[in-house]
């Protein structure tokens, strides 16, 4: 994944190699400061505005300075043409600025991590990971900030163990999310996901498969289940922005089935991008 370009406010596009966070910034002391990534299609980022709208929520909730939309729709406007018309990954940061100062904003266009493909090609694999169900307001559930330790070292310890992806399930065993993904698996013509009420994260994508299942003729079912769940079905995928819809054929070193709801669920999502 290489950088394509870089935005901020005031000072515009710059040169990806330049410093554009003070060292007293809260973002970079405290973490706190609130992100999206979001995939562009064709030069077109896909569904922008709700990525504002959890943006703007995931700021509430850590207690940020209050999003300014037309700001971050500006600094898109201004990194999207780097993308030469193709595919990209952006990333929208929100800081909290330095102690009684103002907030900094940042669009960041990448390239799509080559990996992923092949991934998708053969099928992604897992381990599960203890996670914490974010239930309490306090643990921010179903925001996504910059403190972002515990996922990257879970997605360190997949590496580590030679599998893909990281679940968390909480200690009860219930299966709650990926590191970045959100989780699913089929029995029969039913797609089952945890539920939000579990603190984890409103996945754009999420939202997307729950509207395209019908047209691929399954029905979603969201709830608490247990990781057993997911191993005893007949197919399982994972979702996200930028990995799109990511089979999973192994998970703890158990084979899961490899099914057609993940591919026509694919192939689904990107002709609903193809219409917009």
């Amino acid at each position: 994944m290489s950088v394509l370009a870089l935005a901020v406010t005031g000072r515009g596009l710059i040169d990806p190699a330049e410093p554009v966070i003070r060292a007293d910034d809260e973002a970079l002391l405290r973490g706190r400061a609130a992100f999206e990534t979001l995939r562009v299609y064709g030069g077109r980022p896909f569904r922008l505005e709700a990525h504002l709208d959890r943006l703007t929520a995931s700021a509430a909730s850590i207690g940020l300075p209050a999003v300014e939309r037309r700001r971050l729709q500006v600094l898109v406007g201004l990194v999207l043409p780097k993308a030469s018309g193709g595919d990209a990954s952006l990333r929208l940061v929100w800081t909290a600025g330095p102690t009684g100062g103002v907030p900094s904003a940042l669009a960041l266009l990448n390239s799509i991590p080559d990996w992923i493909e092949p991934a998708r090609e053969r099928g992604a694999t897992a381990v599960s990971l203890l996670g914490v169900r974010a239930s309490a307001p306090w643990l921010l559930p179903g925001v996504k900030s910059t403190s972002y330790a515990v996922n990257m070292a879970a997605e360190a310890e997949a590496r580590r163990r030679g599998v893909d992806e990281a679940l968390f399930v909480d200690a009860e065993g219930i299966l709650l999310e990926g590191t970045v993904t959100n989780v699913w698996w089929r029995r029969a013509d039913t797609l089952f996901t945890p539920s939000l009420e579990l603190g984890i994260l409103a996945g754009v994508t999420r939202a997307t498969i729950i509207e395209l299942a019908p047209e691929c003729g399954y029905r979603v079912e969201e709830g608490s289940y247990p990781l057993e769940q997911l191993l005893a079905s007949d197919e399982a995928f994972t979702s996200s922005s930028v990995r799109e819809v990511m089979p999973l054929v192994e998970v703890d070193g158990r084979a899961v089935g490899r099914g057609p709801a993940a591919d026509e669920l694919q192939t689904a999502l990107r002709a609903l991008v193809a219409k917009v």
